[in-house]
């Protein structure tokens, strides 16, 4: 039986008026485990490379998101097959790669670069990012989304947000056409897992690439999830939220348009402006 997204719990709520016992949704919050199967036919290594605190759903999309922005894997061709270990209770995905892949698991150590709290400075973790990175830079960039598209995508981002309806309590992410369509949304209680599991997804429907569409996340922008759009190949990135600082210059560096603070009929641009139609604003310098 696969495991809920939804925890029941029965609260006191308080009030200046009343106190009542209320029977109130949590976001689920759980390990899972990332198993890799690799090697040739006759020798076969298991090798667990990740346990990460997600929301239950969608595990298959978020490992195969997660090794492909983590560069073990080019394409969803190299995956052989997925699975839960043990069936659908257990945390544990186990994902065999096909026979003879040649891997380099080093790649694994950039997560050093992608925490918050490190101390190697910023130039370090955007080369360490490049390194990865293989898919090739779009030819002719011609990606333009309206000023009033850019406005109504938190509104129609957020319709889709089921378990965030029950809880109030969850990321999420979605990919919009410059005609406002959303393409794909997930959310998970883990900003960077949401976003792997979209990325997974497209992997798995086979909608690369992705560099006609704009990345709207639901609350900040951080240097991890910029590097993880710009392994997906993604140009734009908007974020309800404030950007970090390094989020800002990997975004400057892989030439993303970056937006925050998208609420209302207002956002900010920190860089790449040229995607943005600004024909009925004219740009005023204070």
């Amino acid at each position: 039986m696969p495991r809920a997204s939804v925890t029941p719990l029965t609260i006191i709520k308080v009030d200046e008026n009343a106190t009542i016992n209320f029977q109130d949704f949590l976001a689920a919050e759980e390990p899972l485990e990332i198993r890799l199967g690799y090697g040739s036919a006759q020798n076969r290594v298991q090798k667990s490379i990740s346990v990460t605190m997600r929301t239950p759903g969608n595990d298959f999309e978020l490992a195969i998101g997660f090794l492909f922005t983590e560069g073990i894997i080019e394409n969803i061709g190299q995956v052989a097959s997925i699975k839960h270990c043990n069936g659908l209770s257990e945390n544990v995905v186990r994902v065999e790669l096909i026979n003879d892949l040649e891997l380099d698991l080093s790649k694994l150590d950039r997560n050093f670069y992608t925490t918050s709290s490190c101390g190697v400075c910023g130039k370090s973790s955007i080369d360490a990012v490049k390194t990865v990175c293989r898919l090739p830079e779009t030819v002719l960039d011609q990606l333009q989304f309206p000023v009033e598209v850019i406005y109504q995508l938190p509104d129609l981002l957020r319709q889709k947000q089921r378990i965030f309806d029950h809880t109030g309590g969850l990321h999420g992410c979605g990919l919009f056409s410059s005609e406002g369509e959303l393409l794909l949304s997930r959310e998970d209680v883990g900003r960077h897992n949401a976003l792997d599991k979209l990325i997974g997804a497209t992997l798995q429907q086979q909608l690369f690439p992705l560099d006609q569409y704009l990345l709207l996340l639901s609350g900040r922008a951080s240097f991890e999830l910029i590097q993880k759009a710009y392994m997906a190949g993604i140009k734009m990135v908007a974020a309800v939220g404030a950007p970090s600082s390094l989020a800002v210059q990997m975004a400057a560096d892989a030439d993303i348009t970056l937006i925050g603070f998208l609420r209302g009929k207002k956002f900010n641009i920190y860089c790449g402006e040229q995607r943005i139609s600004l024909k009925q604003h004219q740009l005023e310098v204070s």
